[in-house]
This record gives C-alpha cells, structure tokens and sequence, in this order.
C-alpha cells in the first residue's frame, strides 16, 4: 500500500513538474507574442520610437547626435557653415540641442520603421522632421508670448486621447479665433531642415542610408533604411527584450530553491527555466556577487514552498460586479462611457452637430481612461480564471535592502485589496477557539476598527452577527453593506470565512490569509537601536493595555506649536502620513502634501502660511517626544555624509540575520528638456561618469537601514515556523489558527535581535563615524513579549 501511494506521489509530481514547463513555454511565448504584437501596433502607428529597440537605440544616440547638433551651431557662430545651414540659424535658434536630437531621432525612427506604405520616402521624411521641428517652435511660441490663452486652450480641449496631430489643429483653430498666427514655415524651409537633421543623424549614428532603386514607371525612388549594422543590432535588441518578456504566472510545482554553489556562485531558484535563462535575479538591484547568510535564504526558500489557490467566492463575486460594471475600491472593471445618438438636425444645425461631436470625443477620451484604469483588474482576473482549478505556488527575491516580493505581478499577496482577497492558503488548519479570535479579528480590522483594542473588536464581530451573515450569503444584494469599508474585498472574504467557520459552523477548517501589522515600525526599530522607552511605550513596544498611537501623540503636542484656532484641526489623520514616513527621510515639501491633503478630507483648505506652521510643529513635536530617533537619523545622516565625502564609494553592512545591504548612491550625469508636444522628458545622457553621491547617500541610509531591519526580525522570526505563511513588507499573514505562534515569534525575534548587540555601534565602525551614536539607553527589549499590540 506505501509502495503504491509513492508510485502514485511520483507519477503526479512527474505530471506536475511536465505541465510546469508547458506552462512557462507558454508563458515565454504569451510574453514573446506581446513583444511583438506591441511592436507590430506601434510601427503600424509610426511610432516605433517607442518600441524596445527605439527607446534603447535613441538613448544612445543622443550624445553623438547632441555634439553634431552643437558642431552646427558653433560653425554658424563663427560663420562657417555656409548656405546650406542659412535655415537653422533662421528658425531653430531658440531650440537647445538635445530638444532637436531628440526630435530628429523620433522622427527618423517613426519614419523608418512605420509599416505605411512609403512612410520611409527621403522627401516626406525630410518633410516629416521639419514638420516636427516647425511644431516644437510653434508650441513654445504660443506658450511664451500668449501663456494665459495656450493654458486655457490646453486644460479645456486637450486631452489624454488627443495625439499631435489634433493639438495643432485645435490650437491653431483656437488662436485665430483671436486672431492670432504663426508664421508658417514654407515647403522649402520644413525639406531643408529635415535634409540636415537626417543627414546629421545618419552621420552620427551610421544606422541609416539612402536606398534608390527604379519603380515600374522607370522612375527613381529614394528611400530612407536602416543600413545591415543596425537591422543587426535591433534584431539583437528584440531577442534581449523576448528572454525578458515572459509572463511572471505562479506556478504548479513548488518553484527551484536559491542559494550558493561550493565557489560561492547563486544557484538560481525561482522558476524551472530561470538557471537557464537567469532573467530573475535573487537580489533586485543589488551586487550580484555578495553572498548572503544562511537564514535570509532559507526564508525566501521557505516562502516559494507556500501554497496557494483562488478564493472562489471572492472570484464569483467579482465577475458579476465586472458585468454590472461597478467600481469597488480598487476593482476597476471597463464600463463603457454613454455615447448619445446623433441629432436629428445635426446636418442641418452646425452648432448641434458640434456639440454631439464634443459629447461623442469626451465618451472616447472617458473610455480610454477607463480602459487604462482597468488594466490590472483585468489583469486580475484573467489571472484568477487561468488559476482557479489549481493550486500554485509562486516565485520570490529580495531587493537589495532584504525586503522579499514576489516575483509574479498577479495573485500575490502583495497586490491591491481585491487582489489579496482572491488568494487564500490551500492547506487549510482546523478552526480551533483561537483561530475563531483571528478570524474574529480579521473581519473587524479589514472593516476599519484596526486602532481598536482587541476585545473592542471581538465585541463589534459579536454585536454584528446580521451584518456578516447578509455580506457573506448575499454579497451582491448587501452590497452597500460592505463596498464602502477600509479594505471592502477583504472584509467581505473575512465576513464569508468567519460566517461557515464560526456562525453556521458548516465549515471546520480555514484557509484565509489572516494579517498582523507592526504599529509605526520605523520607530519601533529605532526604539529599539536607540533603547529609547519613552519611544517604545509610543509604539506599542512597551506592553499596554490598549493599543499606543503615536499618530494621536503628535497631533496633540504639536498644538503647543499652534495658534488656539488651529488647534481643532490636529488629529491623528492630519499627521499620520508624516509621521509614518520621518523614519524614512520624508522631506518637509512631502510632508506639505499629506498635510494639505488631509485637511482638505476634513473641508478645510490652510493658507501658504498655515500649512508651513503645521509642518514645523510636526517636526518640532516629534523632536519632543521621540527625540532618540531623531537624533539617530541625524547621527546617520551625518556621519554616512562624512564617509562619503572621505572617499568610500559605497555604504555596506550586515543585517542581524545576515542579508549584506550594498548600498550605491551615485550621480549621473543628467539632462532635462521640455519638450511642448511630447511632455516633460529627463533624458539621461550615458556619459560613463558616475561619482559618489554624499547628499543621495545621508538621504537614504537611515531609511534603507531600517528597512533592512524589519526585514530581518521576519527572516528570522520564520526559521521557527513551518506553516503556510506570507509578507508584505514589514506585515506578516498566517492561518487564523497560527497566528499566536507567529506573534510570539515576532516578538522573541525582536528581543534577541536588540539584545544580543549594539546595532548602531557596529555600524559606526563600518563607516568610521566620529561620533559614537546617540543611544538613550532606557529600553530593555524583553518587554516586547507581553506586549498585546506590538504586531496587531
């Protein structure tokens, strides 16, 4: 019987591991067909500046095509250049460089490689780039010498489905109405321009050539091709870009495991075909050739061994919300926009025939928006259909701070509200008394009492036993009980699970996702670097008998900071998003933002003046009252500067769990243009000059380093757990029935972790800092683990 039962174990493992090549064949495929369906589209439309080799070929060709550009010029100064170039100094003098090579790379690429018939003649394309050339002048013209009349022009009739071609019309229509117009450059003028651009760009670039060749007529046909080196060369381009277009999709078979051969190489993990191919590195971004500790790996090889499948209720239920149509969250479906009839008197009446028409390109422009906007619910749930009869498992790597994520883009645990909720763990646990607290838990977070204690909580699941039966046996006609929640998609899988496991007990095991998330976790780490309690108790480091908010904390103290009528404001909404992200080297002009944007949830709209006050008083409250992180991130910031500027080219260190963080932080030579038609382009010129970086580095140390401690306490918090688990982040998700393991886990991590060393001496080493770090020294991190709201 044993003997059978493997024999049967092999043949499904055999079947699974043949279907999982199938699969990631046809993922390879699917991805290759996109690339070239994508190619196929964009050249049909002459754009192929667009395309792969198009972006890539004219971001290095600019440099070269830039110094012609600027050759001319210089010869024109010096009166050198002769009749030919008369035109250039006519009509393009206000034009910097790179805005023309710029210019005459689009045009060349869109003309060359357009599929229309005899997109390519010399003579058009010559035209083609003076044409663009003209437009470029005439946008900035109208700009600079009628600025009040382009924005209005701009803001009322352009829109996201207007292309280039439109603009100028509208605008040239617009403007004389007021009787207003550009000089227009002649025939002539627009082929002689484009003759130099094309020469020029042919010189710099050797891409191009002329191609005569004798029609039927017995005529010649001159023709702008691609010269043999260059088809070479984006053939090349296209194949690099095919072995990267394969679609991410989970997989069937628990993906390869990571780690290091006997010489210290990676042994790549992942997908099957990944050895191969190498298209998915472990670290993103980071030095390929660090080699990481043991437990970092063995938790991202515990991770791809989580198994998963399709929440099938959730998936229902979002099918028929995409055939009504309706937008839940973050659950965009395409709904067409209303499109009226023509009028009757349209042929008739020029004004009602250009009103249909206005209606009729507004219905358009709403469904290309709307068509963008749903890309990834649509996404979603093709992804949801191909899956919902397997379970899968999916692909993981770290960036290069240690943070894990996954590999695929859809059912992943990191996805939107909607997107978790389709996924659930396929190896479900039994509902014991203390997986029905965290199922209990789980509806009421997800419904929006996440700052409530935990019997508040329970209570509210208990007191609201009607409201989960109608939501989880008829979501569709509760709909309004639900859609307009915290995390509407979630409280409805929670409302569904909780309703068969726990009220109609109809269900004994469970499979949900239950999440716990630290509270404010920049600070408790720095808490704990710092041994900062006052800090601590703050952040819920410190036990309590309901949860601390630090968010509330500086809200109150910044009102000593304020003006009495300012005071009704302050709450822990307005200042939350800044105080989340201090930790993190939020600039003030961020912090404006949140700021603003809260207070005008609230209805109130604060002057220039009001917001800077706001701003400061924030800061100045959390100097008050958290001011050993403060003084951490200084010290950080200071003495990375200083390390720099001494001549390190890096910044490295060791994570508790032994990730090794690489951190590079360089300048690159940069430009930036404007561009009228096409939009604000930063182009980056390949110069190969890279020097480091002080200010970059003292901005993204602290955060980097914090980051790439919550990402330790979870790689090692998970060696001593063998369930089916997931992370986002710094939040961890489990079984309903695990979870009061893992949180004991997490918080034991977190007392060894800031027990066993200064983490902050250490690093002073690494960076021969001046200063020994500001430790306050009064946190004993054994306090942790009585502490209820820590992880919650």
């Amino acid at each position: 019987m044993t003997t059978n039962t493997h024999f049967f174990s092999l043949m499904v493992t055999h079947t699974n591991l043949h279907r999982q090549f199938l699969l990631e064949q046809e993922a390879i495929s699917c991805g290759k067909q996109r690339l070239h369906d994508s190619l196929e589209k964009l050249e049909g439309k002459s754009y192929a500046s667009a395309s792969v080799y198009g972006v890539s070929s004219i971001r290095e060709a600019l440099p070269y095509l830039i110094k012609t550009v600027e050759d001319t010029f210089y010869r024109l100064s010096k009166g050198q250049a002769g009749k030919f170039y008369k035109e250039i100094s006519l009509y393009l003098e206000e034009l910097e460089p790179l805005a023309i090579a710029t210019i005459l790379l689009k045009i060349t690429f869109d003309r060359v490689f357009s599929t229309k018939r005899q997109a390519n003649l010399l003579v058009p394309t010559m035209s083609a780039i003076g044409s663009a050339l003209e437009t470029e002048c005439k946008f900035r013209w109208y700009k600079h010498n009628y600025p009040g009349l382009m924005h209005y022009i701009s803001d009322k009739y352009f829109h996201d489905a207007c292309g280039t071609m439109q603009k100028q019309v509208i605008a040239s229509k617009k403007f004389g109405e007021h009787d207003i117009r550009w000089p227009a450059w002649g025939t002539k003028t627009k082929v002689s321009l484009g003759r130099w651009g094309l020469t020029s760009v042919m010189e710099s670039t050797g891409w191009f050539t002329i191609s005569k060749r004798k029609t039927q007529r017995k005529r010649y046909e001159y023709k702008v091709v691609p010269t043999p080196e260059f088809e070479t060369k984006r053939d090349e381009l296209i194949k690099t870009a095919e072995l990267f277009s394969g679609i991410p999709w989970p997989m069937l078979v628990v993906p390869d495991d990571w780690g290091y051969n006997e010489e210290g190489h990676i042994i790549y993990g992942g997908y099957l075909t990944n050895r191969m191919m190498k298209g998915h590195d472990l670290t993103r971004k980071g030095n390929p050739t660090i080699k990481h500790g043991e437990a970092p790996i063995n938790f991202l090889n515990k991770l791809q061994r989580v198994k998963y499948c399709v929440n099938r209720h959730v998936l229902e239920v979002a099918e028929e919300m995409r055939l009504r149509g309706r937008v839940i969250g973050k659950f965009i479906p395409i709904a067409p926009a209303y499109k009226p009839s023509r009028p009757a008197d349209a042929d008739d009446s020029p004004e009602s025939n250009l009103s249909w028409r206005r209606s009729m390109a507004e219905a358009y422009n709403a469904d290309r928006i709307n068509f963008k906007r749903s890309v990834r619910t649509r996404t979603q749930l093709e992804a949801a259909e191909k899956f919902k009869d397997e379970s899968f498992y999916l692909c993981w790597s770290f960036d290069y701070r240690g943070r894990a994520y996954p590999i695929p883009a859809f059912l992943t645990p990191q996805d939107t509200d909607f997107g978790k909720a389709l996924l659930v763990f396929a190896d479900e646990s039994s509902v014991t008394d203390e997986a029905e607290l965290w199922l209990s838990f789980q509806v009421a977070t997800t419904y929006g009492l996440d700052k409530c204690t935990l019997e508040d909580r329970h209570q509210w699941v208990s007191e609201n036993h009607e409201l989960i039966t109608k939501v989880a046996t008829d979501p569709i006609r509760y709909m309004s009980d639900w859609e307009e929640v915290d995390e509407p998609w979630q409280f409805m899988s929670s409302c569904h699970e909780y309703y068969h496991c726990c009220i109609a007990k109809d269900k004994l095991t469970t499979g949900l996702m239950v999440a716990v998330d630290a509270t404010c976790s920049g600070l408790q780490i720095l808490a704990g670097m710092a041994a900062d309690k006052s800090t601590a108790e703050l952040v819920n480091v410190v036990p309590s008998a309901k949860p601390s908010d630090a968010y509330k904390a500086v809200a109150d103290k910044a009102k000593e900071f304020l003006p009495d009528y300012m005071h009704p404001w302050m709450n822990r909404t307005v200042c939350k998003r800044t105080v989340m992200t201090i930790p993190y080297n939020a600039t003030k002009d961020s912090s404006r933002k949140y700021i603003r944007q809260a207070l005008l949830e609230k209805g109130i709209n604060p002057t220039k003046d009001e917001l800077t006050q706001i701003v400061n008083a924030d800061y100045s409250s959390m100097d008050t009252i958290v001011p050993g992180p403060m003084n951490v991130m200084r010290w950080i910031k200071k003495h990375v500067g200083q390390y720099i500027r001494n001549g390190a080219t890096e910044v490295e260190w060791v994570t508790p769990s032994g990730f090794v963080v690489n951190q590079k932080r360089n300048d690159i030579e940069t430009m930036r243009m404007e561009l009228q038609l096409l939009g604000r382009t930063s182009v980056r010129i390949p110069t190969g000059k890279e020097t480091p970086s002080p200010i970059k580095h003292k901005s993204s140390t602290a955060p980097n380093y914090i980051h790439s401690f919550d990402a330790s306490i979870l790689h090692r918090s998970f060696s001593q757990f063998d369930e089916p688990f997931t992370v986002i982040h710094d939040s961890v998700l489990c079984r309903a029935g695990d979870m009061g393991t893992l949180n004991r886990l997490v918080r034991e991590t977190y007392t060894n972790i800031f027990s066993e060393k200064c983490w902050l001496s250490e690093f002073a080493e690494t960076i021969n800092a001046s200063e020994p770090p500001p430790i306050v020294g009064t946190l004993d991190p054994k306090v942790v683990s009585n502490s209820t709201y820590f992880f919650c």
